[in-house]
């Protein structure tokens, strides 16, 4: 078969795509939504409010019943809204982190979605690329590719050129696993290659397994698992109050007949239940969670996991590799030591034939790029048959080419110092004046690398592993890569917020340490190298990572068990990585962050944020967002747990002071009613709240801690106490004064709570502002302006309106109205004044 190097055509992708589909594997049927309704009516809260719409027919009210169930549609419309918003934006979110593939089409290498891959494209991969297609290999790098997730087998394959493609891409093959060929799922783990489609989504070989395979369910979150354990907890809680309120009712109506005592007692028993279900704590988490997401995204932060939003705020310990993290990986030769001066054309000369004839790593670039300035342009040098390649592995660290050109065979190495020295033929005095110069280089914060040759006659004499050469050593080259403008200030900003920040990286100590001093990480005098991990035991490791924060010469197994020490230490840890080496500690790490620009497909898929502009200040903004979610979360429970207490205490006190049921301060319509206020207020003018000026100035929280905290839930406490305490006297002196009036002390009541829960949200959004100061930073918000002005609104029109008297209440005097108001503020605005004696002590 032709091969049509140019690609396809726009027409020719569009015939194939007509022909197979998108590249895609058979998709989860999703829930239909009626099943998403039917589980929202399931729900407690909407199973009482049901109950209660039903008991309200039954009694002869269907005005009172029609009512209730209008809330309950409108609830329920509100839960259903709020999770289709949350799966939209789940769904934008799932767009964004669709893996990429570079292919030719039309002569030109372009970038698109691995889903819009048709046979016949011409597929570019590299290292850390995970195979989006079936293929043929038409042309290979170095390319090496770990087919476990078919095979089984750990050991990467080798992968060869496609000699026959059987005249048609789309036969059938008879041979499985064949080293001509590349299939879906599998790992580049060296190298690049062109790769010819064959197949693409679920007739590939791993689209063939995932029709048998289920998918995993998503395990909750220990956030998730706090939130269900107090949703629980409060359950228990309202059924024992559900059951004291009913009986007591019972008890009271002595007076009326059987039937009527057992319906009054069960509605008075629901009213309860329904004050005091907190249904609210899952909306809030989603909300939250997702919203967040979508806000670290527009900031080039993407979210892969949801529970990551606020773990990011819990990180107390940050691992970086050094390269393209803390540097901006833009490396330039910046010195060049031959081992004798004769020496450095020769040099230049073995050190651009030992790197790839098509580099993708910034090192080689910067190698070739010099070549070029020297008069050693790509023809000049490759112009000789490539005999043998010996390939770059993290165990030996250096890596060669074997040339037969000039009329003889040149062996090529190039690699870090130290490995490539233990195979060279140096003098001891050689090897003095060689480490001497590989510590100054490393000294100033160059990466080093060292560059040796073995000429033989024929290639028989070649040695089979790069380990039995013996090079003639010919000298050092340093390369530079400058560290990023901002990532001084970065990492000063995490010491202020007391996260640990630790380097890891394949570089040499010396010049690890070197760059540490520049950026100003800590205990950067000294660094623990992979051969040094490699002699500790677990327990002697996490000793020593208490006071070292510079690793070097790792290897993927050693950054695993670094992070996994700083784990058992009780820490937080998020680490860094772009390549298929740092996969596995990314896995492992609480939070793994991968390079959206330059990182390799697995370590994106490994890691639970992706950095869409590989910036470190993206990281140090991420964690602030990530501390400002988990703040306002904690406020929103806060908040809940606030404005439950005095609507359970309401519906609790009552019956006890013998209140007859249809004079009770709140009857189910209401509690449905502050349901409607709540719900919006805490999950939107919460969840916007900017972050607290201490914020990356407080040390990391404590994983253990609960999200309702001691302190925030006797600071509730007493906020609700004294809320209720105003509304209840109120509505219950204007009771006793007039007791055929209860509308009017229900309407004032109502009013102070509703007015109380406006000005609650604003004294709750900051732990040290002022409600005023919180208010202004977001007075142009105008979806803030949007909840609390048609929150007053709704109040205004529920007093003034004809539906007064459908829901029992009362218009109010322009004298009651204000009083309502006053008390509503006084009730909450008290709590400002311990904000500034907490202040003022403070400083």
């Amino acid at each position: 078969m032709k091969l049509h190097w140019d690609g396809l055509t726009s027409e020719q992708v569009k015939e194939q795509r007509d022909k197979y589909g998108i590249n895609e594997l058979d998709k989860q049927k999703k829930e239909p939504f009626y099943l998403k309704v039917v589980h929202t009516i399931l729900e407690p809260m909407f199973l009482l409010l049901i109950v209660a719409s039903l008991i309200y027919f039954f009694l002869g009210e269907p005005k009172d019943g029609l009512i209730m169930l209008i809330f309950v549609v409108v609830i329920i419309a509100i839960e259903i809204i709020q999770e289709w918003k949350t799966d939209q934006t789940l769904n934008a979110l799932k767009d964004l982190s669709a893996p990429k593939v570079k292919v030719v089409r039309e002569g030109k290498t372009i970038e698109i979605h691995s889903e819009e891959l048709v046979p016949k494209d011409l597929m570019l991969i590299e290292e850390g690329v995970k195979v989006p297609a079936d293929g043929f290999v038409i042309k290979a790098n170095d390319l090496r590719i770990n087919e476990s997730s078919l095979t089984g087998e750990t050991e990467a394959v080798w992968k060869i050129i496609c000699e026959d493609f059987k005249g048609n891409v789309n036969d059938e093959l008879d041979n499985y696993w064949r080293e001509d060929y590349v299939y879906t799922g599998t790992l580049v783990t060296t190298g690049s290659g062109t790769i010819l489609v064959d197949k693409i989504g679920s007739q590939t070989e791993y689209g063939k397994i995932g029709k048998h395979l289920a998918h995993a369910e998503n395990t909750p979150s220990p956030l998730d698992l706090q939130i269900g354990k107090l949703v629980k907890i409060c359950a228990l809680v309202t059924l024992a109050f559900l059951l004291l309120v009913a009986g007591v009712t019972f008890i009271n109506d002595a007076s009326l007949d059987l039937k009527s005592r057992i319906v009054q007692s069960i509605l008075s028993g629901i009213t309860i239940a329904m004050a005091m279900i907190p249904e609210e704590f899952p909306v809030v988490l989603m909300v939250f969670l997702s919203m967040g997401a979508w806000r670290l995204a527009k900031k080039d932060s993407l979210i892969r996991k949801l529970p990551a939003v606020e773990t990011m705020g819990a990180i107390s310990v940050l691992a970086v590799d050094k390269t393209g993290t803390i540097t901006e990986n833009r490396m330039t030769v910046t010195e060049l030591w031959p081992l004798y001066s004769e020496n450095q054309t020769r040099l230049t000369e073995v050190m651009g034939l030992a790197s790839e004839t098509d580099p993708y790593d910034p090192m080689e670039i910067a190698i070739l790029a010099y070549d070029e300035s020297e008069g050693w342009s790509k023809e000049k040098l490759f112009n000789g048959e490539l005999v043998k390649e010996y390939p770059f592995t993290d165990e030996l660290k250096m890596m060669g080419h074997v040339w037969n050109r000039n009329n003889q065979i040149e062996i090529t190495v190039k690699g870090s110092p130290e490995s490539l020295i233990n195979i060279s033929t140096l003098t001891d005095a050689e090897k003095r004046s060689t480490l001497e110069k590989i510590t100054a280089f490393s000294n100033q914060g160059l990466r080093v690398i060292a560059v040796g040759e073995q000429l033989v006659q024929t290639i028989a004499e070649v040695p089979e592993t790069i380990q039995k050469c013996q090079l003639t050593f010919l000298g050092l080259i340093g390369l530079s890569d400058p560290p990023r403008a901002t990532i001084k200030n970065d990492i000063m900003q995490c010491k202020k917020a007391g996260i640990n920040v630790v380097m890891i990286t394949g570089d040499n100590g010396i010049t690890a340490s070197a760059i540490a001093k520049q950026v100003g990480i800590p205990n950067a005098d000294h660094s623990l190298t992979g051969i040094e991990i490699d002699r500790l035991s677990d327990d002697d490791l996490g000793e020593h990572i208490k006071t070292t924060n510079i690793f070097s010469r790792v290897t993927p197994e050693h950054k695993m068990r670094i992070v996994k020490a700083y784990k058992q230490n009780g820490e937080i840890v998020a680490m860094t990585g772009d390549g298929v080496n740092d996969a596995p500690a990314l896995k492992y790490a609480d939070i793994g962050i991968a390079m959206g620009k330059r990182g390799a497909e697995v370590s994106r898929e490994a890691a639970d944020l992706i950095l869409m502009d590989d910036n470190f200040s993206t990281i140090v903004n991420t964690i602030e967002d990530g501390r400002r979610i988990y703040d306002n979360i904690k406020k929103a429970i806060g908040y809940i747990f606030v404005i439950h207490i005095p609507i359970a205490l309401i519906a609790f006190v009552g019956p006890l002071l013998g209140i007859p049921q249809m004079s009770l301060f709140l009857l189910p319509v209401h509690v449905v009613l502050l349901e409607l206020v709540i719900d919006p207020t805490c999950s939107v003018v919460l969840e916007r709240q900017p972050s607290e000026p201490d914020i990356m100035e407080r040390e990391p929280r404590n994983p253990k801690e609960t999200i309702l905290t001691k302190s925030l839930l006797v600071k509730s406490i007493i906020q609700g106490l004294v809320i209720f305490l105003i509304s209840f006297f109120t509505y219950y002196l204007m009771l006793q004064q007039n007791p055929n009036n209860d509308s009017l002390a229900r309407t004032m009541g109502l009013t102070i709570l509703v007015v109380a829960n406006l000005f609650l949200v604003q004294v709750n959004s900051s732990n040290r502002l002022l409600a005023i100061q919180t208010f202004k930073t977001l007075i142009y918000d105008k979806v803030i302006w949007l909840v609390l002005g048609g929150t007053s609104i709704g109040l205004l029109a529920l007093i003034y309106s004809p539906m007064n008297d459908v829901l029992g209440l009362s218009a109010l005097s322009l004298t009651q109205l204000l009083v309502c108001i006053v008390l509503g503020m006084v009730s909450v605005l008290w709590y400002d004044l311990v904000k500034m004696v907490k202040n003022k002590t403070s400083i």
